[in-house]
């Protein structure tokens, strides 16, 4: 099966005076970046998933899904 990946950016606004997001802000860019992608896949793709599958449903050339 052929696969087109493609992406959907986010962006996250930090209140530069919040401890932890002074604490997030004092790791290099590319853990900041790891972190938060973990944190929209552990929380948002489960939520998102009846959409999807709603989304699917019936589809008989592609199916949408959110990467590992």
């Amino acid at each position: 099966m052929k696969t087109i990946t493609h992406s959907l950016q986010f962006i996250t606004e930090l209140d530069e005076t919040n401890p932890t997001a002074i604490r997030l802000l004092s790791l290099p860019d590319e853990m900041q970046i790891v972190m938060l992608e973990g944190l929209l896949k552990e929380v948002l793709a489960p939520m998102i998933q009846p959409a999807l599958d709603e989304l699917n449903a019936g589809n008989s050339f592609a199916t949408l899904k959110v990467a590992e």
